[in-house]
Protein backbone atom coordinates (compact mmCIF):
# COMPACT_ATOMS: atom_id res chain seq x y z
CA UNK A 1 0.00 0.00 0.00
CA UNK A 2 1.36 3.41 -0.94
CA UNK A 3 1.51 6.47 1.28
CA UNK A 4 -1.39 7.97 -0.71
CA UNK A 5 -4.75 6.91 0.73
CA UNK A 6 -7.97 6.55 -1.31
CA UNK A 7 -10.59 8.28 0.82
CA UNK A 8 -13.86 8.29 -1.11
CA UNK A 9 -14.25 12.05 -0.65
CA UNK A 10 -14.83 12.63 -4.36
CA UNK A 11 -18.36 11.30 -3.74
CA UNK A 12 -19.17 14.70 -2.21
CA UNK A 13 -18.42 16.69 -5.36
CA UNK A 14 -21.82 16.23 -7.01
CA UNK A 15 -23.67 14.55 -4.17
CA UNK A 16 -23.71 13.80 -0.47
CA UNK A 17 -20.69 12.30 1.30
CA UNK A 18 -20.58 8.51 1.08
CA UNK A 19 -17.62 6.79 2.69
CA UNK A 20 -16.21 4.15 0.35
CA UNK A 21 -16.58 0.97 2.41
CA UNK A 22 -14.63 -1.16 -0.07
CA UNK A 23 -11.59 1.07 0.34
CA UNK A 24 -12.04 1.06 4.12
CA UNK A 25 -12.25 -2.75 4.22
CA UNK A 26 -9.09 -2.98 2.11
CA UNK A 27 -7.24 -1.42 5.02
CA UNK A 28 -8.34 -4.20 7.31
CA UNK A 29 -11.31 -2.32 8.78
CA UNK A 30 -14.54 -4.31 8.63
CA UNK A 31 -16.74 -2.85 11.38
CA UNK A 32 -19.00 0.09 10.39
CA UNK A 33 -17.80 2.17 13.33
CA UNK A 34 -14.12 1.29 12.98
CA UNK A 35 -13.12 4.61 11.41
CA UNK A 36 -14.87 6.56 14.15
CA UNK A 37 -13.11 4.44 16.74
CA UNK A 38 -9.75 5.26 15.20
CA UNK A 39 -10.67 8.94 15.18
CA UNK A 40 -11.24 8.75 18.93
CA UNK A 41 -7.53 7.97 19.25
CA UNK A 42 -6.85 11.47 17.96
CA UNK A 43 -9.05 13.03 20.60
CA UNK A 44 -7.25 11.01 23.26
CA UNK A 45 -3.88 12.49 22.29
CA UNK A 46 -2.48 14.58 25.12
CA UNK A 47 -0.72 16.98 22.76
CA UNK A 48 -0.39 17.49 19.02
CA UNK A 49 3.04 15.90 19.26
CA UNK A 50 1.35 12.64 20.27
CA UNK A 51 -0.16 12.47 16.77
CA UNK A 52 3.30 12.50 15.20
CA UNK A 53 4.78 9.04 14.76
CA UNK A 54 8.38 8.18 15.56
CA UNK A 55 9.10 7.85 11.83
CA UNK A 56 7.75 11.35 11.11
CA UNK A 57 9.78 12.76 14.00
CA UNK A 58 12.92 11.26 12.50
CA UNK A 59 12.11 12.79 9.12
CA UNK A 60 11.41 16.12 10.81
CA UNK A 61 14.81 16.05 12.54
CA UNK A 62 16.52 15.57 9.19
CA UNK A 63 14.48 18.36 7.59
CA UNK A 64 15.14 20.67 10.53
CA UNK A 65 18.90 20.14 10.37
CA UNK A 66 18.98 20.99 6.66
CA UNK A 67 16.58 23.91 7.04
CA UNK A 68 18.37 25.57 9.94
CA UNK A 69 21.87 24.93 8.61
CA UNK A 70 21.32 25.85 4.97
CA UNK A 71 17.86 27.28 4.22
CA UNK A 72 17.84 29.87 7.02
CA UNK A 73 21.18 31.51 6.07
CA UNK A 74 20.06 31.71 2.42
CA UNK A 75 16.53 32.96 3.18
CA UNK A 76 17.27 36.66 2.73
CA UNK A 77 19.16 36.08 -0.53
CA UNK A 78 16.42 33.79 -1.83
CA UNK A 79 13.82 36.50 -1.23
CA UNK A 80 15.89 39.49 -2.37
CA UNK A 81 17.15 37.96 -5.61
CA UNK A 82 14.05 35.84 -6.39
CA UNK A 83 16.48 32.94 -6.34
CA UNK A 84 15.21 29.38 -6.61
CA UNK A 85 16.60 27.45 -3.56
CA UNK A 86 18.50 24.87 -5.60
CA UNK A 87 21.13 24.10 -2.96
CA UNK A 88 18.63 23.33 -0.20
CA UNK A 89 16.32 21.33 -2.46
CA UNK A 90 19.29 19.26 -3.59
CA UNK A 91 20.20 18.55 0.03
CA UNK A 92 16.61 17.56 0.83
CA UNK A 93 16.72 15.21 -2.16
CA UNK A 94 20.06 13.73 -1.12
CA UNK A 95 18.53 13.05 2.31
CA UNK A 96 15.75 11.14 0.49
CA UNK A 97 13.07 13.46 1.89
CA UNK A 98 11.72 14.07 -1.62
CA UNK A 99 10.52 10.44 -1.58
CA UNK A 100 8.13 11.23 1.28
CA UNK A 101 5.04 9.79 -0.47
CA UNK A 102 6.70 7.11 -2.60
CA UNK A 103 5.81 3.53 -1.58
CA UNK A 104 8.38 1.78 0.61
CA UNK A 105 8.75 -1.04 -1.93
CA UNK A 106 10.10 1.57 -4.36
CA UNK A 107 12.51 3.03 -1.81
CA UNK A 108 10.30 5.82 -0.44
CA UNK A 109 8.95 6.63 3.01
CA UNK A 110 5.28 5.83 2.24
CA UNK A 111 4.03 8.70 4.39
CA UNK A 112 0.82 10.68 4.06
CA UNK A 113 -0.80 14.01 4.81
CA UNK A 114 0.34 14.54 8.39
CA UNK A 115 3.98 13.97 7.50
CA UNK A 116 3.68 16.48 4.66
CA UNK A 117 2.28 19.14 6.98
CA UNK A 118 4.99 18.53 9.58
CA UNK A 119 7.85 18.71 7.08
CA UNK A 120 6.59 21.77 5.19
CA UNK A 121 6.08 23.51 8.53
CA UNK A 122 9.66 22.70 9.53
CA UNK A 123 11.16 23.91 6.25
CA UNK A 124 8.77 26.83 5.80
CA UNK A 125 9.65 28.18 9.23
CA UNK A 126 13.21 28.78 8.05
CA UNK A 127 12.51 29.70 4.41
CA UNK A 128 8.92 29.90 3.11
CA UNK A 129 9.93 29.76 -0.56
CA UNK A 130 11.87 26.54 0.01
CA UNK A 131 8.88 25.10 1.87
CA UNK A 132 6.60 25.87 -1.07
CA UNK A 133 9.00 24.35 -3.62
CA UNK A 134 9.41 21.19 -1.56
CA UNK A 135 5.67 20.99 -0.91
CA UNK A 136 4.70 21.25 -4.58
CA UNK A 137 7.13 18.48 -5.46
CA UNK A 138 5.53 16.31 -2.78
CA UNK A 139 2.01 17.02 -4.07
CA UNK A 140 3.03 16.09 -7.62
CA UNK A 141 4.64 12.91 -6.27
CA UNK A 142 1.44 12.00 -4.44
CA UNK A 143 -0.57 12.47 -7.66
CA UNK A 144 1.80 10.22 -9.61
CA UNK A 145 1.82 7.63 -6.81
CA UNK A 146 -1.97 7.38 -6.48
CA UNK A 147 -2.55 5.25 -9.59
CA UNK A 148 0.96 4.73 -10.93
CA UNK A 149 1.52 2.08 -13.58
CA UNK A 150 4.62 -0.13 -13.41
CA UNK A 151 6.25 2.05 -16.09
CA UNK A 152 5.53 5.22 -14.11
CA UNK A 153 6.88 3.60 -10.95
CA UNK A 154 10.15 2.71 -12.64
CA UNK A 155 10.60 5.89 -14.68
CA UNK A 156 9.54 8.40 -12.01
CA UNK A 157 8.85 7.13 -8.50
CA UNK A 158 12.04 5.11 -8.08
CA UNK A 159 14.10 8.09 -9.21
CA UNK A 160 12.17 10.41 -6.90
CA UNK A 161 12.78 8.07 -3.96
CA UNK A 162 16.50 8.05 -4.81
CA UNK A 163 16.60 11.86 -4.80
CA UNK A 164 17.32 12.02 -8.54
CA UNK A 165 14.08 13.54 -9.81
CA UNK A 166 12.08 16.64 -8.88
CA UNK A 167 8.49 17.16 -10.01
CA UNK A 168 5.83 19.83 -9.66
CA UNK A 169 2.21 20.71 -10.47
CA UNK A 170 0.97 22.64 -13.50
CA UNK A 171 -2.75 23.21 -12.87
CA UNK A 172 -3.52 26.94 -12.82
CA UNK A 173 -4.62 28.84 -15.92
CA UNK A 174 -5.48 32.49 -16.40
CA UNK A 175 -8.89 31.65 -17.87
CA UNK A 176 -10.07 29.44 -15.00
CA UNK A 177 -8.74 31.47 -12.07
CA UNK A 178 -9.40 29.78 -8.72
CA UNK A 179 -11.34 26.98 -10.44
CA UNK A 180 -8.29 24.78 -10.91
CA UNK A 181 -10.52 21.81 -11.78
CA UNK A 182 -11.69 23.49 -15.04
CA UNK A 183 -8.58 23.47 -17.26
CA UNK A 184 -8.72 24.67 -20.86
CA UNK A 185 -5.46 23.06 -21.97
CA UNK A 186 -6.33 20.68 -24.80
CA UNK A 187 -5.40 17.00 -24.90
CA UNK A 188 -5.81 15.17 -28.25
CA UNK A 189 -4.97 11.53 -28.98
CA UNK A 190 -2.59 11.04 -31.91
CA UNK A 191 -1.77 7.36 -32.33
CA UNK A 192 0.33 6.22 -29.38
CA UNK A 193 0.82 9.80 -28.17
CA UNK A 194 -1.14 12.70 -26.75
CA UNK A 195 -0.72 16.22 -28.08
CA UNK A 196 -1.04 19.08 -25.55
CA UNK A 197 -1.85 22.68 -26.42
CA UNK A 198 -2.33 25.37 -23.80
CA UNK A 199 -0.67 27.62 -21.26
CA UNK A 200 -0.33 27.06 -17.52
CA UNK A 201 0.31 29.85 -15.02
CA UNK A 202 2.00 30.12 -11.63
CA UNK A 203 3.87 26.83 -11.97
CA UNK A 204 6.05 26.41 -8.88
CA UNK A 205 9.55 25.12 -9.68
CA UNK A 206 8.85 26.38 -13.20
CA UNK A 207 11.73 25.59 -15.54
CA UNK A 208 13.57 23.86 -12.70
CA UNK A 209 11.81 20.54 -12.10
CA UNK A 210 12.44 17.40 -14.12
CA UNK A 211 8.75 16.75 -14.79
CA UNK A 212 5.34 18.36 -14.34
CA UNK A 213 1.91 16.94 -13.62
CA UNK A 214 -0.25 18.85 -16.13
CA UNK A 215 -4.05 19.01 -16.05
CA UNK A 216 -5.94 19.07 -19.36
CA UNK A 217 -9.57 18.99 -20.42
CA UNK A 218 -11.04 15.63 -21.34
CA UNK A 219 -12.19 14.87 -24.86
CA UNK A 220 -15.11 12.74 -23.69
CA UNK A 221 -18.37 14.12 -25.14
CA UNK A 222 -20.44 13.16 -22.09
CA UNK A 223 -17.92 14.46 -19.53
CA UNK A 224 -19.37 16.32 -16.55
CA UNK A 225 -18.12 19.68 -15.33
CA UNK A 226 -14.80 19.26 -13.59
CA UNK A 227 -13.74 16.08 -15.39
CA UNK A 228 -10.24 16.43 -16.75
CA UNK A 229 -7.12 14.40 -17.33
CA UNK A 230 -3.61 14.58 -15.90
CA UNK A 231 -0.44 13.68 -17.77
CA UNK A 232 3.24 13.73 -16.89
CA UNK A 233 5.22 16.11 -19.08
CA UNK A 234 9.00 15.86 -18.97
CA UNK A 235 10.85 19.16 -18.77
CA UNK A 236 12.80 18.49 -21.96
CA UNK A 237 9.71 17.73 -24.06
CA UNK A 238 9.72 19.50 -27.41
CA UNK A 239 7.24 22.38 -27.46
CA UNK A 240 7.58 23.24 -23.76
CA UNK A 241 8.69 26.83 -23.21
CA UNK A 242 8.66 29.10 -20.20
CA UNK A 243 7.34 32.63 -19.87
CA UNK A 244 9.27 35.33 -18.03
CA UNK A 245 9.71 34.69 -14.28
CA UNK A 246 6.88 36.12 -12.20
CA UNK A 247 8.24 38.37 -9.45
CA UNK A 248 5.63 38.35 -6.74
CA UNK A 249 5.24 40.40 -3.60
CA UNK A 250 6.00 37.32 -1.51
CA UNK A 251 7.19 33.74 -2.00
CA UNK A 252 9.75 35.24 -4.33
CA UNK A 253 12.05 32.22 -4.57
CA UNK A 254 9.59 29.61 -5.81
CA UNK A 255 10.35 30.11 -9.54
CA UNK A 256 6.70 30.67 -10.36
CA UNK A 257 6.38 30.88 -14.15
CA UNK A 258 3.97 30.39 -17.01
CA UNK A 259 4.36 27.12 -18.94
CA UNK A 260 3.57 27.26 -22.66
CA UNK A 261 2.58 23.96 -24.26
CA UNK A 262 2.85 24.26 -28.05
CA UNK A 263 1.76 20.90 -29.50
CA UNK A 264 3.73 18.97 -26.93
CA UNK A 265 3.78 15.23 -27.67
CA UNK A 266 3.79 12.87 -24.70
CA UNK A 267 3.47 9.07 -24.72
CA UNK A 268 0.04 7.66 -23.94
CA UNK A 269 1.52 5.83 -20.95
CA UNK A 270 2.23 9.22 -19.34
CA UNK A 271 -1.47 9.62 -18.54
CA UNK A 272 -2.29 9.25 -14.85
CA UNK A 273 -5.24 6.97 -14.29
CA UNK A 274 -7.91 6.83 -17.00
CA UNK A 275 -9.09 9.64 -19.28
CA UNK A 276 -11.55 11.93 -17.52
CA UNK A 277 -11.31 10.40 -14.04
CA UNK A 278 -9.24 13.26 -12.69
CA UNK A 279 -12.07 14.82 -10.71
CA UNK A 280 -11.09 11.93 -8.45
CA UNK A 281 -7.48 13.12 -8.52
CA UNK A 282 -8.55 16.71 -7.85
CA UNK A 283 -10.38 16.03 -4.60
CA UNK A 284 -8.86 12.74 -3.45
CA UNK A 285 -5.19 13.62 -3.98
CA UNK A 286 -4.44 17.09 -5.36
CA UNK A 287 -6.64 19.07 -2.98
CA UNK A 288 -5.82 17.19 0.28
CA UNK A 289 -2.07 17.13 -0.36
CA UNK A 290 -1.95 20.67 -1.69
CA UNK A 291 -3.91 21.95 1.33
CA UNK A 292 -1.62 20.17 3.78
CA UNK A 293 1.53 21.37 2.03
CA UNK A 294 0.31 24.98 2.05
CA UNK A 295 -1.03 24.76 5.60
CA UNK A 296 2.31 23.50 6.87
CA UNK A 297 4.27 26.32 5.21
CA UNK A 298 1.97 29.04 6.56
CA UNK A 299 2.01 27.47 10.02
CA UNK A 300 5.80 27.64 9.87
CA UNK A 301 5.64 31.33 8.95
CA UNK A 302 3.30 32.03 11.87
CA UNK A 303 5.60 30.16 14.27
CA UNK A 304 8.61 32.07 12.96
CA UNK A 305 6.84 35.41 13.55
CA UNK A 306 5.91 34.32 17.07
CA UNK A 307 9.50 33.29 17.82
CA UNK A 308 10.84 36.63 16.57
CA UNK A 309 8.34 38.45 18.80
CA UNK A 310 9.22 36.44 21.90
CA UNK A 311 12.95 36.97 21.37
CA UNK A 312 12.45 40.68 20.79
CA UNK A 313 10.36 41.09 23.94
CA UNK A 314 12.87 39.21 26.07
CA UNK A 315 15.97 40.97 24.78
CA UNK A 316 14.93 44.58 24.24
CA UNK A 317 15.24 46.85 27.29
CA UNK A 318 14.31 50.44 28.05
CA UNK A 319 17.45 52.46 28.74
CA UNK A 320 15.75 54.62 31.37
CA UNK A 321 14.56 51.72 33.53
CA UNK A 322 16.35 48.57 32.42
CA UNK A 323 12.97 46.81 32.08
CA UNK A 324 12.43 44.58 29.07
CA UNK A 325 9.40 44.59 26.81
CA UNK A 326 8.52 41.28 28.41
CA UNK A 327 7.46 43.18 31.54
CA UNK A 328 4.79 45.24 29.71
CA UNK A 329 1.41 43.78 30.62
CA UNK A 330 -0.42 44.76 27.43
CA UNK A 331 2.28 43.04 25.36
CA UNK A 332 2.10 39.97 27.58
CA UNK A 333 -1.62 39.84 26.77
CA UNK A 334 -1.01 40.19 23.03
CA UNK A 335 1.71 37.59 22.77
CA UNK A 336 -0.48 35.12 24.68
CA UNK A 337 -3.18 35.59 22.04
CA UNK A 338 -0.63 35.08 19.27
CA UNK A 339 0.57 31.84 20.85
CA UNK A 340 -2.99 30.55 21.25
CA UNK A 341 -3.81 31.35 17.61
CA UNK A 342 -0.76 29.46 16.34
CA UNK A 343 -1.46 26.44 18.55
CA UNK A 344 -5.13 26.30 17.53
CA UNK A 345 -4.14 26.31 13.87
CA UNK A 346 -1.54 23.62 14.50
CA UNK A 347 -4.14 21.52 16.27
CA UNK A 348 -6.54 21.75 13.32
CA UNK A 349 -3.83 21.08 10.73
CA UNK A 350 -2.35 18.06 12.51
CA UNK A 351 -5.78 16.65 13.27
CA UNK A 352 -6.91 17.15 9.66
CA UNK A 353 -3.79 15.41 8.39
CA UNK A 354 -4.23 12.49 10.74
CA UNK A 355 -7.94 12.14 9.94
CA UNK A 356 -7.08 12.21 6.25
CA UNK A 357 -4.48 9.48 6.69
CA UNK A 358 -7.08 7.36 8.50
CA UNK A 359 -9.72 7.92 5.80
CA UNK A 360 -12.13 9.46 8.30
CA UNK A 361 -15.36 10.89 6.78
CA UNK A 362 -14.84 14.17 8.66
CA UNK A 363 -11.41 14.68 7.16
CA UNK A 364 -12.50 16.62 4.07
CA UNK A 365 -14.08 19.48 6.02
CA UNK A 366 -11.11 19.51 8.39
CA UNK A 367 -8.61 19.68 5.52
CA UNK A 368 -10.49 22.50 3.81
CA UNK A 369 -10.77 24.54 7.01
CA UNK A 370 -7.19 23.84 8.09
CA UNK A 371 -5.90 25.86 5.14
CA UNK A 372 -8.61 28.53 5.50
CA UNK A 373 -7.92 28.89 9.22
CA UNK A 374 -4.13 29.08 9.04
CA UNK A 375 -4.39 31.65 6.23
CA UNK A 376 -6.19 33.99 8.60
CA UNK A 377 -3.94 33.06 11.52
CA UNK A 378 -0.66 33.73 9.73
CA UNK A 379 -1.66 37.18 8.46
CA UNK A 380 -3.00 38.17 11.88
CA UNK A 381 0.02 36.84 13.81
CA UNK A 382 2.61 38.44 11.52
CA UNK A 383 0.72 41.74 11.61
CA UNK A 384 0.68 41.64 15.40
CA UNK A 385 4.37 40.72 15.50
CA UNK A 386 5.15 43.74 13.37
CA UNK A 387 3.22 45.98 15.76
CA UNK A 388 4.89 44.61 18.89
CA UNK A 389 8.43 44.64 17.47
CA UNK A 390 8.05 48.20 16.25
CA UNK A 391 10.32 50.23 14.02
CA UNK A 392 13.21 47.78 14.12
CA UNK A 393 11.22 45.23 12.13
CA UNK A 394 9.32 47.80 10.07
CA UNK A 395 12.44 48.56 8.06
CA UNK A 396 12.56 47.51 4.42
CA UNK A 397 13.11 43.77 3.91
CA UNK A 398 13.43 42.92 7.58
CA UNK A 399 12.69 39.31 8.49
CA UNK A 400 9.15 40.18 9.59
CA UNK A 401 8.62 42.30 6.48
CA UNK A 402 9.42 39.28 4.35
CA UNK A 403 7.16 37.05 6.43
CA UNK A 404 4.34 39.58 6.06
CA UNK A 405 4.68 39.50 2.29
CA UNK A 406 4.89 35.71 2.25
CA UNK A 407 1.91 35.35 4.59
CA UNK A 408 -0.35 37.44 2.38
CA UNK A 409 -0.02 34.88 -0.43
CA UNK A 410 -2.06 32.46 1.68
CA UNK A 411 -5.34 34.14 0.67
CA UNK A 412 -4.40 34.38 -3.01
CA UNK A 413 -3.24 30.84 -3.81
CA UNK A 414 -6.09 28.69 -5.08
CA UNK A 415 -8.27 27.38 -3.56
CA UNK A 416 -8.78 30.79 -1.95
CA UNK A 417 -9.91 31.17 1.65
CA UNK A 418 -13.48 32.09 0.69
CA UNK A 419 -13.76 29.11 -1.65
CA UNK A 420 -12.43 26.74 1.01
CA UNK A 421 -15.02 27.95 3.52
CA UNK A 422 -17.77 27.57 0.93
CA UNK A 423 -16.75 24.00 0.18
CA UNK A 424 -16.38 23.14 3.87
CA UNK A 425 -19.85 24.49 4.65
CA UNK A 426 -21.41 22.55 1.80
CA UNK A 427 -19.60 19.39 2.88
CA UNK A 428 -20.86 19.70 6.45
CA UNK A 429 -24.42 20.36 5.25
CA UNK A 430 -24.41 17.46 2.83
CA UNK A 431 -24.78 19.83 -0.13
CA UNK A 432 -22.86 19.10 -3.38
CA UNK A 433 -19.57 21.01 -3.36
CA UNK A 434 -19.75 22.09 -7.01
Amino acid sequence: MSGVRHHGWSDTIYGVLVLDRDITVSRGVSEPNAVATRSELILDAATMEDLVSFKIRELRETAEEIATTYAAPLREQTDRDCEWPETVLRLLAEARLTGLHVPARLGGHEEGLLALAVLTETIGKECPSTGICFGMHCVATAVITAKATPDQENCYLRHIAEGRHLSSLALSESGSGVHFYLPETKLVRDGDEFVLVGCKQFVTNGGRADSYVVSTNTQEADAETGEFSCVIVDSDSKGVSWLAPWHGLGMRGNSSRGMNLDRVHVPVNHMLGRPGDQIWYAFEVVAPYFLMAMSGVYLGIAQSALDITLNQMRSRQYSFSGDSLASVSVLQHRVAEMWAAVEKSRCLIYTAGRLGDLGDPQALAALLMAKADVSETVVSVVNEAMTICGGREYRENSHLAQLLRDARASHVMSPTTDLLKLWAGRTLLGVPML
